[in-house]
């Protein structure tokens, strides 16, 4: 299996923590793409996923999967006792599955629409809004004060176990540094869960 990314981007990171986590990092070939050079832009690479982005986890018999939960999900079904990090009965599968998108949609995107669009990182090939950035970074840092409430009598996002929610969100409060983003000295609880979970050997990965 061969894992097209860009170690620096945070979706890649969040798959390779997954991984490390499942003792599965070592069965795969990791690809490393230079997204400021467009190499996630060539025609060989639009064949294995036409909207252009990395990850993509392309399997032996050439299919591709593009998109990290899709790819995390394929892992987790293929090795479903290996330390499960997308839940273990239907509720907890559901409960996972509903943070993902919430740390997706309300603190992800909103992070790399502030990146994308405060920083020009991307100027050659989209028009940047600054003032849109701005207000992008604002609804991230709202999500850290959710994030705060949530961890205030908990360990871990959801459940009673680490999973792929903590995983998504500490590596997009990692990519929050990009926006000169940090957690704020009265979030204590989500400092603390961060300090935990990023002390864990896969956060390295």
């Amino acid at each position: 299996m061969k894992l097209f990314e860009t170690r620096t981007a945070p979706n890649p990171r969040r798959v390779r923590i997954f991984l490390a986590e499942k003792g599965l990092l070592d069965e795969v070939e990791i690809i490393q793409l230079d997204l400021q050079k467009g190499e996630n832009l060539t025609p060989e690479f639009v064949t294995r996923n036409p909207m252009k982005k990395v990850p993509v986890l392309e399997l032996d018999n050439g299919a591709c999967i593009a998109e990290t939960v899709a790819i995390c999900r394929y892992f987790e079904e293929v090795y479903p006792d290996s330390a499960p990090l997308m839940g273990r009965t239907p509720l907890e599968k559901a409960q996972i599955d509903q943070w993902l998108r919430w740390i997706d949609f309300y603190f992800m995107t909103p992070t790399g629409m502030a990146f994308q669009h405060t920083t020009g990182y991307f100027k050659d090939r989209m028009k940047p809004f600054p003032e849109w950035g701005e207000e992008c970074k604002i609804q991230a840092s709202k999500f850290m004060h959710f994030l705060d409430k949530q961890l205030a009598e908990r360990e871990f996002i959801c459940g009673d176990q680490f999973s792929a929610a903590d995983i998504n969100a500490m590596c997009t409060i990692d990519f929050n540094r990009v926006i000169s983003q940090r957690i704020q000295p009265e979030q204590t609880h989500l400092q603390a869960w961060y300090d935990r979970v990023s002390q864990r050997p896969s956060a390295k990965a």
